[in-house]
């Protein structure tokens, strides 16, 4: 035998033998990093017999040969576009602990190019965008070739194959009798792939629903109707500020990983208020989202409603639903102003909600240094507020609503506190980002990641409760919250979806109107606090602070 057909038939044996490896993980591999198991049980955990493989076989040796080949290609294709969708679920439990919706979750992508250019650069965005699609077209065509292959040297060795299959079917009913695991959880007879594709085709039909049943559910509205004079009367005359702070989640406070440095921040945080006068109580809240999509929780806190994907977002922000700020605005008590750091471009939801006045990263005044995706620190942002509005003579009572962006991924470099006489235009902030941990630095441990994250939520709450002190006075009520927990990399992929929140107030007859819902003293919530859906707070918020023969929420709120 000549070289050259010894070398063609060697290629052609490596050749199959990368297409049935490359098909038999497309087929087996999770779709959640997690669920594989660590250290030498991993190999283990790829013995498995995948249902979908024997099938799929099974057919295309009883179909003639140009029809085989077609429905080889469509069913490679088919793989193709799952292994796709299981590569991007792998992300979305790595970034927000939770599957891709192949109908709703499109939009994401345009906010993960943003936050890649902010944290990262332009460039560094396009190349991951140019990387992701050469990635998808590979797949696509490897998986359609390799499927190809394995279906022509299947056909060429009927009997064999034939044999082989049978063998193999009988070995997948077996496992499945005996439940077979090598490794905890993970079973030998696997049929993961044929449940990605039924979830994924289930998805199409839920959306429908789930857009008719969040119309229903939007139009249900206790406040809808209720006269102006009867709305908020038990905070007239106050300024009410609503904080959120990124990121800053239950765990922060309960994770032994994370709460030494967040509770010895919030006991401290809490002798300041207290000796300043001010008194606080706590609760947790259930966002809808974790690890990011922040605006959903901002949406579900300022409606009412439960809004956990972008349908239902998109459905809130185009409708006429009352929102807290609107509630303000409609009293003609007060001036609402948005103060949104994080906004970098157009952002017409501001109107929807009802705001007068919204500052956002071009108008707040900033001129000093980014700190990675935050566009400013959220010292300057408090302080860019107090002067533009909280101070202005001659103002009447505010109701504001501040997004903090200092504590969102990837929190390096996180900003110190300086003083508030000091921070002119920001540019003070230059120096101390040159000598600050990069990413790069961060991100090469899991534990950095994890005490960068609590460094940064130390920084967004001693910056909110020293403003307090510097600025804050008698008509002063402060509801500060988290909108989500962080990402699974710091608290893991069971953590729960609660977020801390309180009220702060000097005047001790606005805390005894909530003295039913059962709140813990202090700015940090006992763990047996009371838990609610956010989107329950709207409705508690406008009862406990209107008429108290006003109308009551709607119980229990739908999520």
């Amino acid at each position: 035998m000549s070289f050259f057909k010894r070398f063609r038939r060697t290629a052609a044996v490596v050749l199959t033998v990368l297409a049935a490896v490359l098909v038999y993980l497309a087929l087996i591999v999770p779709d959640q990093i997690t669920r594989l198991p660590e250290g030498s049980s991993i190999p283990a955990a790829f013995v498995r017999i995948p249902i979908e493989g024997i099938v799929v076989f099974a057919v295309l040796l009883v179909l003639p040969g140009r029809a085989r080949g077609i429905v080889a290609a469509v069913l490679g294709a088919v793989l193709g576009l799952l292994t796709i969708i299981k590569i991007i679920d792998m992300g979305f439990f790595t970034f927000l602990a939770r599957q891709f919706d192949p109908v709703l979750d499109w939009p994401l992508f345009a906010d993960a190019y943003r936050f890649v250019k902010d944290s990262y650069s332009r460039p560094a965005a396009i190349a991951a965008v140019i990387g992701a699609v050469l990635l998808a077209i590979a797949v696509l065509v490897l998986m359609t070739l390799a499927v190809r292959r394995l279906a022509r040297v299947a056909a060429a060795h009927r009997t064999a194959s034939s044999r082989g299959v049978a063998v193999v079917a009988t070995a997948w009913l077996v496992t499945v009798f005996l439940g077979t695991s090598l490794v905890p959880g993970v079973y030998v007879a696997s049929d993961s792939a044929a449940d990605l594709a039924h979830d994924n085709v289930l998805k199409v039909p839920a959306a429908l629903e789930d857009r008719r049943s969040f119309a229903t559910e939007a139009g249900e509205d206790a406040f809808r109707d209720l006269p102006a004079d009867r709305l908020l009367t038990g905070l007239r005359g106050k300024d009410v500020v609503f904080t959120f702070i990124e990121s800053y989640g239950r765990s922060a406070i309960e994770d032994p990983k994370l709460s030494q440095r967040v509770d010895a921040t919030l006991e401290d945080g809490n002798r300041q208020l207290t000796a300043a006068g001010y008194s606080a109580r706590s609760g947790f809240l259930t966002s809808p989202t974790s690890g990011g999509g922040s605006w959903l929780a901002h949406s579900t806190f300022q409606s009412g409603v439960w809004i956990n994907n972008e349908q239902r977002y998109r459905s809130l922000v185009s409708g006429d639903r009352m929102t807290l700020t609107s509630a303000f605005r409609k009293t003609a008590a007060w001036q609402t102003v948005g103060v949104e750091p994080g906004v970098t471009f157009a952002w017409p939801e501001g109107q929807f909600y009802g705001f007068d006045r919204v500052y956002d990263s071009h108008t707040l005044g900033y001129h000093g240094p980014k700190f990675s995706w935050a566009t400013m620190p959220d010292q300057f942002t408090l302080k860019s507020f107090t002067d533009r509005e909280y101070t202005r003579p001659g103002r009447g009572p505010l109701m504001a609503e501040l997004t903090f962006v200092s504590s969102h991924t990837p929190w390096a470099p996180i900003p110190a506190l300086v003083g508030w006489d000091e921070l002119g235009d920001g540019s003070i902030f230059a120096e101390q980002q040159k000598g600050a941990a990069t990413q790069a630095e961060i991100w090469k441990d899991a534990a950095l990641v994890r005490a960068e994250y609590a460094k940064s939520i130390k920084y967004s709450i001693d910056s909110l409760v020293s403003w307090v002190r510097e600025y804050g006075d008698d008509n002063l009520v402060l509801v500060f919250l988290g909108d989500h927990q962080p990402a699974p990399i710091v608290v893991g992929d069971t953590a729960s979806h609660d977020v801390p929140i309180t009220i702060v107030a000097r005047d001790r007859t606005v805390l005894d109107k909530i003295d039913g819902w059962g709140w813990t003293n202090g700015i940090r919530p006992a763990p047996q606090a009371p838990v609610w859906p956010m989107n329950a707070f709207r409705d508690k918020f406008l009862t406990a602070f209107g008429p108290q023969d006003g109308p009551r929420p709607l119980s229990p709120p739908k999520r």
